[in-house]
């Protein structure tokens, strides 16, 4: 009997282990879900510190992203024109390299506008994303340095020396134009990341003017 009574023991104690071995399971289990949520929560304020850090945007920053971008998208149908019409390398390379630099921009201020749920300027369709807009300045009250429609229908036009001084003479225009926007931003804007695309822009364009002036000889 009393064999008996040990193994029945034994057997109550491995049960009861068993179901506590479950119990801290179960707590374990639960733990690792808390730290789940835990971790959701840190990296959600993480996200909110890097918003705070990044700066709240203004109207000015608004107002920064959706003139800047029929700027550049004009700017990217300049240099486009130059590829068959340019004949100085020169002129050839500084255009590939202000599609280069505005194109990604372009892409970055759309970015902000959606998430700050504001509207996107239109393009009109098309490769350029510029047929259709209006380019005689009346659409582009407040922003300097866009380009008339009878500028941009003679440099379409036009082709090797002459399109070379028409494009230069057109872009040193524009990109003073784009610095003035850009400067406002830089001193009114409260986004960081648009202040600091600002800032890359009147350094990369005022160094582009200067180029642009020495290659028409008025550098």
């Amino acid at each position: 009997m009393s064999s008996i009574r040990t193994l029945t023991r034994r057997a109550a104690l491995v049960a009861a282990a068993v179901g506590a071995g479950f119990v801290l399971t179960a707590c374990g289990g639960g733990s690792g879900d808390d730290s789940g949520s835990g971790h959701g929560a840190h990296a959600s304020a993480s996200a909110s510190a890097s918003e705070a850090t990044a700066g709240a945007h203004n109207a000015q920053d608004v107002s920064f992203a959706q003139g800047m971008i029929p700027h550049h998208r004009q700017a990217l149908e300049m240099a486009r024109l130059a590829d068959g019409r340019a004949s100085s390398g020169a002129v050839k390379d500084l255009a590939a390299r202000i599609e280069k630099a505005q194109d990604p921009e372009i892409k970055t201020m759309t970015g902000w506008l959606k998430s700050w749920g504001e509207d996107v300027p239109a393009a009109g369709g098309g490769m350029d994303g510029m047929e259709g807009m209006d380019h005689s300045g009346s659409g582009h009250d407040g922003m300097p340095g866009m380009m008339g429609e009878a500028d941009m229908a003679e440099l379409e036009k036009s082709s090797g020396k002459a399109f070379d001084t028409k494009f230069l003479a057109l872009m040193v225009e524009h990109h003073e134009g784009a610095v003035k926007m850009a400067t406002v931003e830089k001193s009114k804007g409260g986004y960081g990341p648009a202040k600091a695309m600002a800032d890359d822009i009147v350094t990369a364009q005022n160094a582009e003017i200067s180029e642009m002036k020495k290659l028409l000889g008025k550098g």
